[in-house]
């Protein structure tokens, strides 16, 4: 069975991101004294008393907002609600009792659902202030007294959220589940691919550029298997960044390709490469993660029966330095190809994890030396003793030799190159260490 779910609501700009962070013990949502930072829903393992669950951080709630941003960060708090076991409802203790936290206490009393009420910023220890009092008129109970930045009455918190739980049931091992970062600059559909691939509007979709600010993580199933998609930010150049919260989102999409296994390099079919979609594509091939560029809005572009071939040929141009990871022409609006590329997913997965036995190496090795003799200089001639895998993912190689010097660039694509035709490593960057024998006696 799926661990319960809690969801965490309230106001924009109560400590609701803040006290995520202190119950799953890491810094996941991007906390800013700015209203609306956190925007779709940011889940987190968390665990107390031996008790394992969910934590679902949500957008600030305000009810009576016409904002289209604030409309969607609205409807994706409500789902949060829907599919939670038990909801911490946070407020703020220096502000008191708003009306939008009366509106909010209504839709949780609609909502059947176990709720804690927690009165955030209460920083000082002892007694109850006068003002605590005031939150026993929103009708949920007894408030729990809580410091999200100290870590003040987050176990008494907790403890009122186990009692609100269901009966623990026992969980079914999980089988293999492929990471899938979502990566691109702004705006070319990282977030529609992810509700397109969910089958609901799990991230908010909007044409304004930097919508999306957590790396947001969602798991599907299906008829391919079980895979984590992580949904974020769109990655722009340092220089560009101009607050503090485009500065975490950044990190927070950087920090989800090292987590994942493969990474999806998405770019706008309409406008085509940019220099900006291969430094992203950079940040994946530099962390050595199986990759493959997916062309988004494909249904947009206006084509003919050559279209496609001549983009592909000026992508892997563009892309030359990774021509390893293959081109795929999608469309998150409408699902073109998706099933092929999911197949990609898997194939980039497995060849990023898997491992050679010395003995078939070391046959390739034999066969490619025999068939183009190694290079010499000056009357010295490379001598390559034996081969052995040192990692995985990505795969790396070590090749002892007589001279490294002797080892030009072209000879190790050469092995590179017949140890990838042999045992099939698409998708993924392979990488080739150099010892001397020497090295190997020291």
């Amino acid at each position: 069975m799926s661990k319960p779910i809690v969801a965490i609501v309230g106001r924009p700009n109560v400590g609701k991101s803040t006290l995520f962070n202190k119950i799953v013990g890491r810094r996941l949502s991007i906390v800013e004294d700015t209203p609306g930072v956190t925007r779709d829903r940011i889940f987190g393992d968390a665990e107390w008393c031996g008790r394992q669950f969910s934590l679902v951080d949500t957008g600030g709630l305000e009810p009576a907002s016409r904002d289209v941003l604030l409309t969607q960060m609205r409807e994706q708090a409500q789902i949060a609600i829907d599919s939670a076991s038990a909801i911490i409802f946070v407020t703020d203790l220096r502000t008191g009792v708003t009306a939008t936290d009366q509106e909010v206490a209504d839709l949780l009393l609609k909502s059947g659902r176990p709720v804690v009420l927690c009165v955030n910023k209460c920083d000082s220890v002892g007694q109850p202030p006068v003002e605590f009092y005031e939150f026993y008129n929103l009708g949920l109970g007894d408030p729990v007294m809580v410091s999200s930045v100290h870590g003040h009455g987050t176990g008494d918190l907790l403890d009122r959220v186990m009692e609100s739980l269901p009966e623990q049931q026992e969980e079914e091992p999980d089988g293999e589940i492929i990471k899938v970062a979502v990566i691109g600059k702004p705006n070319v559909g990282k977030s529609s691919l992810v509700n397109r691939v969910a089958g609901e509007n799990r991230c908010i979709v909007s044409d304004m550029a930097g919508t999306t600010r957590d790396a947001v993580d969602m798991t599907i199933e299906n008829r391919h298997g079980t895979f984590t998609f992580i949904d974020t930010a769109g990655l722009r150049r340092r220089s560009k960044v101009e607050d503090s919260v485009e500065y975490y989102s950044n990190l927070r999409a950087e920090m989800a390709v090292e987590r994942a296994d493969v990474c999806l390099i998405l770019i706008d079919g309409t406008v085509g490469f940019t220099d900006q979609d291969s430094k992203v594509a950079g940040i994946a091939h530099e962390a050595g993660k199986g990759c493959i560029v997916c062309v988004n809005k494909w249904d947009a572009v206006e084509k003919d029966d050559k279209t496609m071939d001549q983009m592909r040929l000026k992508l892997s141009e563009d892309f030359s330095f990774m021509s390893y990871a293959p081109i795929i022409f999608i469309s998150a609006k409408t699902g073109q190809r998706l099933d092929r590329m999911f197949e990609l997913i898997k194939m980039a997965a497995m060849s990023n994890a898997m491992r050679v036995t010395t003995g078939a190496l070391n046959d390739v090795l034999a066969q490619a030396v025999n068939r183009v003799q190694p290079p010499t200089d000056k009357g010295r001639r490379l001598k390559i003793y034996y081969m052995t895998q040192a990692s995985t993912k990505p795969p790396t190689f070590v090749c002892f030799v007589n001279d490294h010097e002797l080892f030009h660039y072209s000879y190790q694509r050469y092995i590179i190159n017949r140890i990838r035709e042999t045992f099939g490593l698409d998708c993924t960057p392979v990488r080739l260490m150099i010892r001397d024998k020497k090295d190997e006696k020291e």
